[in-house]
C-alpha cells in the first residue's frame, strides 16, 4: 500500500511543519468496503489504487490530482473518493513511465519518459490527445506551463536542455546544453514555475537549482552536493510557496528541504520511516 503525505506550512509565523494526513490506496481512510468490492468485480469496474504515486497537483483542499506511475494512470480524489479518469479505463493507453504533471488551462498535460511523450487530458478526463506525434523529446521528465507567456516548458533529461512549446505542443526554442556552467545541465529532471514566471529547475547531477526568468535567462542557483542539512544528495520535486520559500525534495535523505528565495536553507521536515510524516 502506498500513502500520499500532505502537510501545511507556517514558514513565516511558527516556523514549523503541521501533519495534516495521508492518501490511501483503495480510498482515503486506507479501508475497502467489501460490499464495493463485489459490486465493481460485478460490474466491471477496476478498484481504484494509488501505486508509485510521482506527482500531485491539488486544485483545492477536497480536489487533488495524483500521478501514478506503478499503474500508468491519473487518479482523481474528489472529497475524499479516489477515481481514475474515463480515459484511463480504456484499453490500449500504456504509459510505463510517468513522471511529470502540470495544469494547462482546463487540461492536464503528463509525460511519459519512455514512450517520450506528452500528453493532454481535459479535466473531465473522457479523452487523452499524444501531443503532435512529429514532436520528437528525448526522455521527457518535469513539464510546467508558464501561464504569462502561454508556454509549456518540458525537461528533456537525456538531452541535458529544457524544451519550450507553444500550446499545442509545437517547438519554439531550447535552454541549456550539458555542462555545470551557468544555464548548463547534467541530467535535469524537475521543473516549477511561480505566479510570477519564475523557473526552477532542478539540476539533478550537477547538485543544484538553477533559476531562470520566463524568459529564459539565467538568474541564480544554490546547491552542492554532500549529505549535511542544506546538500542535495537525490534531488526530486520542486516548489514555491507563496512567501518564494523553496521546497525540494530529496530522495536518499528521504527528507523536503526548504530554502528561502535566495537559496539560503531554512530547515527540513521528513525522515525514513513509515509513521505519521
Amino acid at each position: 500500500m502506498c500513502f500520499l503525505t500532505s502537510v501545511f506550512c507556517f514558514p513565516q509565523e511558527s516556523q514549523t511543519i503541521k501533519y495534516i494526513g495521508s492518501i490511501n490506496s483503495g480510498n482515503a481512510n486506507g479501508k475497502k468496503n467489501a460490499f464495493r468490492i463485489i459490486g465493481n468485480l460485478l460490474f466491471g469496474k477496476d478498484e481504484t489504487e494509488i501505486r508509485n504515486p510521482v506527482a500531485v497537483y491539488a486544485e483545492s483542499p477536497e480536489n487533488v490530482w495524483i500521478l501514478c506511475q506503478g499503474n500508468g494512470t491519473l487518479v482523481k480524489m474528489n472529497k475524499n473518493e479516489l477515481s481514475v479518469l474515463p480515459a484511463f479505463r480504456k484499453a490500449g493507453n500504456s504509459m510505463p513511465s510517468l513522471v511529470g504533471m502540470c495544469m494547462a488551462g482546463s487540461n492536464i498535460l503528463i509525460t511519459d519518459s519512455y514512450n517520450e511523450a506528452i500528453y493532454k487530458i481535459s479535466t473531465a478526463g473522457n479523452s487523452i490527445e499524444r501531443l503532435p506525434a512529429e514532436l520528437s523529446l528525448k526522455r521527457p521528465t518535469g513539464i510546467a506551463y508558464l501561464e504569462i507567456v502561454d508556454e509549456i516548458w518540458v525537461v528533456e533529461t537525456s538531452a541535458h536542455r529544457i524544451r519550450i512549446l507553444d500550446r499545442q505542443g509545437n517547438h519554439l526554442r531550447y535552454i541549456g546544453t550539458r555542462g555545470s556552467g551557468e544555464g548548463e545541465f547534467n541530467y535535469p529532471t524537475h521543473i516549477w514555475i511561480d505566479n510570477d514566471g519564475t523557473v526552477y529547475i532542478v539540476d539533478s547531477m550537477n547538485f543544484r537549482v538553477q533559476i531562470f526568468s520566463h524568459r529564459g535567462e539565467y538568474l541564480s542557483s544554490f546547491g552542492r552536493a554532500g549529505n549535511g542539512s542544506g546538500d542535495i544528495a537525490r534531488p526530486k520535486g520542486i516548489a514555491t510557496d507563496s512567501y518564494g520559500n523553496i521546497y525540494l525534495v530529496d530522495a536518499l535523505f528521504h527528507t523536503v528541504q526548504i530554502f528561502d528565495r535566495d537559496g539560503n536553507y531554512l530547515y527540513r521536515f521528513g525522515g525514513q520511516g513509515r509513521e505519521e510524516g
